[in-house]
């Protein structure tokens, strides 16, 4: 074989090298964004969680956009007595789940979806204007961090139980909503336990979970700057309402869209 023979063979076999380690390396990032691209998957459950100065029945007018899109919804009675006990009653209703469910939590319900959603079900959460801490993380410090919200002002305590005022409630709670519809939302509400604020998460479900968060602008019962906080650290798709710390009953169309976005 020739000089030429050989320097052309060997051409040919450098090519043939160079042509499929491009093909190779352009299969990297192909493959990546496939994977980055996988759909979560489809859950037709969602279980809801309240807070406090609320019940089951704050999320009304959301579960009736989700049941409207064949979604079942489930409103979790959080007892609010206990971090445990609330937690607890989050995972029966867990349990009676069949599929990958979404789990909400507002408000001080941020620690219950944050602790419970661990279980396996559970394929996203969505936190709305809610706490969201991280294992053992003590929230209070936190909190202490930014200005203090106030509705802090306005609980009132008979014994250990406390609960909103009456004007606190309307002003710092539910203030875009119209008085007729808040004052009927402060009759219902709940006396909390002081236990309750004592109690920290083990788990931090937002770290291995798909997170979606939405920030009340107008917040006066978490600072707003927390919640975008908390946000950002767990890596959320974030969006922000301008509304009272009662987004779901203010603009429950917006809030029910995050859920089904969550939903997949």
């Amino acid at each position: 074989m020739s000089n030429q023979d050989e320097l052309a063979q060997g051409y040919r076999m450098n090519r043939r090298a160079f042509v499929g380690m491009m093909a190779a390396g352009a299969a990297i990032p192909l493959l990546q964004s496939k994977a980055a691209a996988q759909p979560l998957p489809k859950a037709r459950n969602v279980v809801l969680v309240h807070g406090l100065f609320a019940d089951g029945s704050c999320w009304s007018e959301v579960i009736a956009r989700l049941q409207s899109k064949g979604i079942r919804a489930t409103a979790v009675q959080n007892p609010l007595t206990s971090l445990q006990d609330a937690v607890e009653a989050t995972q029966r209703a867990l349990a009676l789940q069949e599929g990958p469910t979404v789990l909400v939590g507002h408000s001080f319900a941020g620690m219950i979806v944050t602790e419970a959603g661990v279980d396996p079900k559970v394929s996203s959460l969505v936190y709305v204007a809610a706490r969201a801490p991280d294992a053992g993380e003590d929230y209070t410090a936190l909190a202490k961090q930014y200005p203090t919200p106030p509705a802090s002002a306005g609980i009132v305590w008979s014994g250990d139980e406390g609960q909103l005022s009456e004007e606190a409630f309307l002003r710092d709670f539910a203030g875009d909503l119209p008085a007729e519809k808040a004052r009927v939302l402060y009759a219902v509400q709940a006396p909390f336990k002081r236990s309750l604020l004592a109690g920290k998460t083990t788990h931090a479900a937002w770290r291995s979970k798909p997170s979606w968060y939405a920030v009340s602008t107008e917040d006066r019962t978490i600072n707003p700057e927390l919640e975008r906080f908390m946000a950002k650290r767990m890596g959320a798709k974030t969006i922000e309402v301008k509304a009272s710390h009662l987004s779901l009953i203010s603009q429950p169309d917006t809030i029910a869209n995050l859920i089904l976005e969550a939903a997949g």
